[in-house]
């Protein structure tokens, strides 16, 4: 059932701090760490910790939680990347005022955009004698970063992090991004989030630290991630302290889990150790038909493009928008410029774009003329305005997405495994089953496999359970499968069949 809109509420943001690894990322958090942890009990905090709370009063003088993620690197980020989704809400991208910008802070940016959150710039060491602000922020705009009241919109901060002096500020800033994203949580669901980090204790056993999402739990019941799950026995919050219940934006810790849950897996709450050990097995599932099934796109190797005319008010646009569109290039998709200049939208750009099929004409500080409009509409072109540059990246890259070719893939259904052999030819089989995990039913595509071997496709044509037709079976079952199956050779007890279903995406 889904969650009531009316019970959702404002939640702490979950912040990353990234940046070159000597400009003071580490110095930022630890006098975050020592002067705003909530109720001051930093001094009981004793180990290196993965997530943790503070407490800012902001210039209005209102009282507000923010969650900072501390790992080196911070793996999460890595795994989450290709889970399509991100741990943090926010990032501060430090960058040191004696030493600009270097690559780890371009990998640090890709890891920020890959993952698709806002971020905040903390320009650090603003005490040294050597250091360089207005060359540093040139440094950044150089790279692609727009700062505010430098053709971006990015807000940066000043600081010192060993006087504290600009924190306040840059914390300020924070949650002034915070309210823009409108970040809320539903405290009346079952909690969901994410796995921060694993370790195995020879004393206590497997444990994790967690970060809420959404949702709240309370001890009793179980949290599953991956295909480990784990009683709700023993919750600490990040202090070490045990606690009964936690919601959204808070990092805790679960000891008891059946294995390490892989570091940036989601995880979910449910009431029963029954339906723990079946979430678990449905993954399990899952992932071997991610294993055996995935396919790449059609034809290997070959690059699709995106046509594009940009349309601009100034030449500085113009790089500028290239810059930052070049980004968006992977060894799938290019995207081909087949016209650039400054000025208005024209009558001639509609024809030479309607040339090419699937076009874009991207406009920035410019307009188009009227006779561009009707015959834009008429011919079925499509134009694009924007006049910040983020705007404009954040909308290419889901047009590049719409373009992409479709990637197939194949999700497993259920697995039975042969008993016997009644009847065979090369195009069709009868054989005795019993179905193991999941569920089978008549039309259902199947793979027939000796071990690791593929021995052929088909499809399920008709099935008997005892002498009864019947159109489904499932787990644990005998049945009678009538197939239709281009094999050489007769299947033999023990050989396995796998129902799947194909998708696009």
């Amino acid at each position: 059932m889904p969650a009531n809109s009316n019970n959702r509420i404002k939640r702490p943001p979950v912040v990353t701090v990234m940046g070159h690894i000597d400009h003071g990322k580490s110095t930022l958090l630890d006098y975050i760490r020592k002067t705003k942890v909530v109720e001051g009990e930093a001094g009981g905090i004793t180990q290196h910790l993965s997530a943790y709370e503070v407490e800012h009063t902001n210039s209005a003088g209102e009282k507000r939680l923010i969650t900072f993620l501390d790992t080196p690197g911070h793996e999460a980020f890595q795994h989450l990347r290709s889970r399509g989704s991100s741990v943090a809400d926010l990032a501060i991208l430090v960058v040191a005022a004696d030493d600009g910008v270097k690559p780890q802070t371009l990998q640090a940016l890709k890891a920020i955009e890959e993952a698709g959150i806002p971020y905040l710039v903390a320009i650090s060491k603003i005490d040294k004698n050597n250091a360089d602000i207005e060359k540093t922020k040139s440094s950044l705009v150089e790279h692609g970063i727009y700062l505010e009241g430098m053709g971006g919109s990015i807000s940066y901060s000043l600081i010192d992090s060993k006087s504290g002096r600009g924190i306040p500020e840059l914390l300020d800033l924070l949650l002034l991004a915070t309210d823009m994203e409108e970040l809320t949580g539903d405290p009346t669901v079952p909690a969901t989030g994410t796995v921060i980090e694993s370790r195995c204790d020879p004393k206590r056993g497997i444990s994790a630290t967690l970060l809420i999402k959404n949702g709240s739990l309370k001890t009793g019941a179980y949290v599953v991630a991956g295909q480990a799950y784990a009683p709700l026995r023993i919750v600490e919050n990040f202090l070490g302290n045990k606690i009964h219940e936690a919601t959204f934006s808070t990092p805790i810790m679960v000891v008891g889990f059946s294995e390490n849950p892989p570091v940036g897996a989601t995880f979910i709450t449910v009431p029963t150790k029954k339906e723990a050990l079946e979430v678990a097995h449905a993954v399990q599932l899952s992932s071997v038909s991610n294993k055996v099934m995935a396919s790449e796109a059609e034809e290997s190797g070959k690059r699709y493009n995106v046509p594009v005319i940009i349309k601009c008010d100034v030449v500085g646009s113009l790089e500028a928008i290239k810059h930052e569109l070049r980004k968006h290039e992977d060894e799938n998709t290019s995207i081909h410029i087949i016209y650039e200049g400054v000025g208005k939208i024209a009558e001639g750009d509609i024809k030479y774009a309607s040339g090419k099929k699937d076009t874009i004409i991207i406009g920035f500080n410019v307009g188009a003329d009227s006779a561009a409009q009707e015959l834009a509409l008429r011919v079925g072109v499509e134009i694009m305005h924007f006049s910040i540059i983020y705007e404009l990246t954040d909308w290419i890259q889901g047009a590049i997405e719409a373009r992409r070719p479709k990637i197939r893939q194949e999700k497993i259904l259920g697995t039975a495994k042969i008993l016997k052999s009644f009847s065979f030819t090369k195009k069709a089989q009868t054989v005795g089953c019993r179905v193991e995990s999941g569920e089978i039913s008549v039309k259902d595509r199947i793979i027939i496999k000796k071990g690791d071997v593929e021995l052929g496709r088909g499809k399920i044509l008709s099935m008997k359970s005892g002498k009864t037709d019947t159109s489904r079976v499932g787990e644990n079952n005998d049945c009678g499968l009538q197939m239709e199956v281009a094999l050489e050779s007769e299947p033999t007890y023990n050989d396995t069949i796998i129902a799947y279903t194909v998708t696009e995406e």
